[in-house]
């Protein structure tokens, strides 16, 4: 399962849209998720606006927060759309399955092992999240709540059966023209995140849009192309259902 889990405020001003490379990374399997940490007034209207669209262009959740709540948000979404996933993955086999049918059509202790398999798969199911930091210089008071919040994700992926990689870049880079840099590549060594935001420099635009098209390049470049267990789901190949639909 591949998300990206994009922190911003809003209001991209550089590049393409953001709407649109969210609605590129879908169609490359790609869930485009937003956390939205936003001042009040006519920018964080406008930058709600953005960060909702870009969601649903995304096929994802969005919230807006506050600093203090950031950090159980960040989890609460990763846990969720996993959950939401796993969900959409399952629906399409009972689909099949049935003729074009539905879960809420199996028999009541048909859906109640389904919806057990559901839960099985996401806590088992290997994980992929590019967490998208926006550096641009609005964002500069909330950078320790967002630190804070990587932690505490780290600690919730840690937690999971199933194997978790995690990536971070931010965005802008240093030097004019330089969309993303990438802060970690991706590591199962989730230790190894935390100290991050020391050495970063808030400051310029918001080039969210390229941000997120280079991201989903460092996914289609071959991240996970050797290794057939990050592609598909457990059981994937004989069907997830198997042994629950009849």
């Amino acid at each position: 399962m591949k998300q990206i889990l994009l922190i911003t405020d809003g209001c991209s001003n550089i590049g393409p849209s953001p709407v649109m490379a969210a609605a590129h990374a879908l169609q490359e399997g790609i869930t485009v998720n937003v956390i939205g940490v936003l001042d009040y007034g006519t920018i964080g209207e406008l930058g709600e606006l953005e960060i909702r669209e870009i969601a649903k262009a995304g096929g994802g959740l969005h919230q807006i927060v506050g600093t203090s709540q950031l950090a159980r948000t960040m989890q609460m979404m990763t846990r969720k759309t996993v959950v939401q996933t796993i969900q959409q993955a399952v629906n399409k086999e009972i689909r099949q399955i049935l003729g074009g049918g539905s879960l809420t059509e199996l028999p009541p202790e048909k859906r109640a092992q389904v919806v057990e398999v559901v839960d099985e798969l996401s806590e088992t199911s290997p994980l992929q999240v590019a967490l998208v930091i926006d550096a641009s210089a609005s964002m500069k008071p909330k950078l320790a709540a967002v630190e804070e919040a990587i932690r505490d994700l780290m600690l919730s992926l840690k937690a999971r059966a199933g194997t978790s990689r995690l990536s971070v870049y931010h965005f802008p880079g240093r030097g004019h023209g330089e969309d993303l840099v990438k802060d970690v590549d991706w590591t199962e060594n989730l230790d190894g995140v935390r100290g991050l935001f020391g050495r970063l420099q808030m400051k310029g635009a918001t080039p969210t849009g390229p941000a997120l098209l280079k991201v989903i390049d460092e996914y289609r470049c071959g991240t996970l192309e050797h290794n057939q267990s990050w592609r598909e789901l457990p059981g994937q190949e004989e069907g997830m259902l198997g042994d629950y639909v009849v």
